[in-house]
């Protein structure tokens, strides 16, 4: 008989696999909005969308693939006093390295995508409230530290990369007043998952050749 694994329903790892400790919460005025595909929704051991979500106070977590409808979305979309914008790369999109948001005293909200690239594509697609939003995107030269996972391309982040350099650009431009320190700290949650998956990866092939020694 198997024993049932006892789950942290904070980071919704198994509880001997917890990242509760490495969460350092950082606050900010900007609010962050991740909508997450439900096929992400499922990758508890790998997924950083609710890890991104857990590190900033100041956000909201949503599970779907169109938001058309979605009361709350739309609530913080329709209000007058937030000035919304969805992390999307396009044409029209504001180039947030060299160009400041003018927040006019509203609240900033940045919506997030949490998805593979097709599923994101789908999700903007499908959410027609999103659509007419205006896009944020920026260049960067990191490389992407989810060893774990290959990315379709090489300047492709995880989603708590990705909110990072965000936040990054957010200090750059004096939106937001974020501790130097609080960056570095950002990432362990996400580090420590990748770490725990390669020493994963590397034990089963150590099993695989020993049954092919034995066989």
């Amino acid at each position: 008989m198997s024993e049932t694994r006892t789950t942290c329903y904070h980071c919704y790892r198994p509880m001997e696999l917890c990242l509760c400790a490495t969460i350092q919460p950082i606050q900010t005025k900007t609010k962050f909005v991740i909508l997450m595909h439900p096929k992400e929704f499922k990758k508890t051991k790998n997924g950083t969308g609710h890890l991104t979500h857990l590190s900033l106070p100041n956000s909201q977590l949503y599970v779907g693939d169109d938001f058309t409808h979605h009361n709350a979305v739309n609530l913080l979309i329709n209000d007058q006093n937030n000035l919304c914008y969805v992390l999307y790369p396009g044409k029209e999109s504001l180039p947030f390295n060299a160009q400041k948001i003018e927040t006019q005293g509203k609240q900033l909200v940045i919506f997030i995508i949490d998805g593979t690239w097709p599923c994101s594509v789908k999700m903007l697609r499908l959410s027609h409230n999103l659509q007419r939003l205006p896009k944020l995107s920026f260049t960067h030269t990191k490389i992407s530290q989810f060893q774990i996972k290959e990315q379709p391309k090489d300047f492709c982040l995880s989603t708590i990369e990705s909110t990072l350099t965000i936040l990054e650009l957010l200090n750059f431009h004096e939106l937001e007043r974020i501790d130097e320190e609080a960056f570095q700290r950002f990432l362990d949650p996400f580090l420590a998952m990748v770490d725990y998956q390669i020493k994963c990866i590397s034990r089963t092939d150590q099993n695989a050749l020993r049954f092919r020694t034995y066989n």
